[in-house]
């Protein structure tokens, strides 16, 4: 992004990046809480809407990587939680209305994650940039957050990733390492991640269009 701030902090129609999701989450009935893991310098983004959200809040500090940073939220979870779901803040336009569905599929299978159907033919190169192969599109999706897994589930895949040292590159990879299958639910191509200029425009076209829906009053 070229910013002097962490990209979900970032204002997005006048508003942080991280508060779309955020107040999304906040207003459904099946979350009993919402862990915020940030830099403590941010906090009062969150605690600033305490007022606005029922919601019990909690903070833990972020890891190294992502991995890490997953792991130190799952250690402030309520123990009698059904159900993890993870979400990048920099996703700001997810609905309700997919969150529940990949919060059913995972409490039927264990884990869930959305994701939308690959619109681009994909090509895999070898290191010198030439075609190696094109792989079959309809068998390929594109990951979203959030991501659901059972918590005993997410602690023994983290127990087997931190005693191998692998690295994933997302919640689920935890959860296949245990070859535990994972679900698809199909998601919404508007659930954009905010990562460059262009996308926190087209952010703020998908919001204009649907204007209102995600901050409550």
């Amino acid at each position: 992004m070229g910013a002097s701030m962490p990209k979900q902090y970032l204002p997005l129609l006048g508003q942080p990046i991280a508060l779309y999701s955020f107040y999304t989450f906040s207003q459904m009935i099946e979350v009993k809480e919402i862990i915020v893991v940030c830099d403590p310098s941010y906090k009062d983004v969150f605690e600033d809407t305490k007022h606005k959200i029922q919601k019990e809040l909690k903070f833990t500090l972020p890891g190294k990587e992502r991995q890490d940073s997953v792991y130190s939220g799952l250690q402030a979870i309520d123990l009698t939680s059904e159900l993890v779901c993870i979400h990048d803040s920099a996703r700001p336009l997810v609905s309700s209305g997919d969150v529940e569905k990949v919060l059913k599929d995972g409490c039927l299978n264990g884990a869930a994650v959305l994701g939308v159907p690959v619109k681009a033919t994909i090509k895999e190169a070898n290191s010198e940039s030439f075609v190696v192969k094109t792989l079959n599109r309809r068998t390929l999706w594109e990951m979203q957050t959030p991501q659901v897994i059972k918590p005993q589930l997410l602690r023994e895949g983290f127990e087997l990733v931190n005693r191998e040292g692998l690295e994933v590159t997302d919640d689920v990879s935890i959860v296949e390492h245990l070859k535990h299958p994972v679900y698809i639910t199909e998601g919404s191509y508007t659930n954009i991640k905010v990562t460059t200029p262009d996308d926190l425009l087209l952010a703020e076209r998908i919001l204009s269009m649907n204007s209102g829906k995600s901050s409550p009053e």
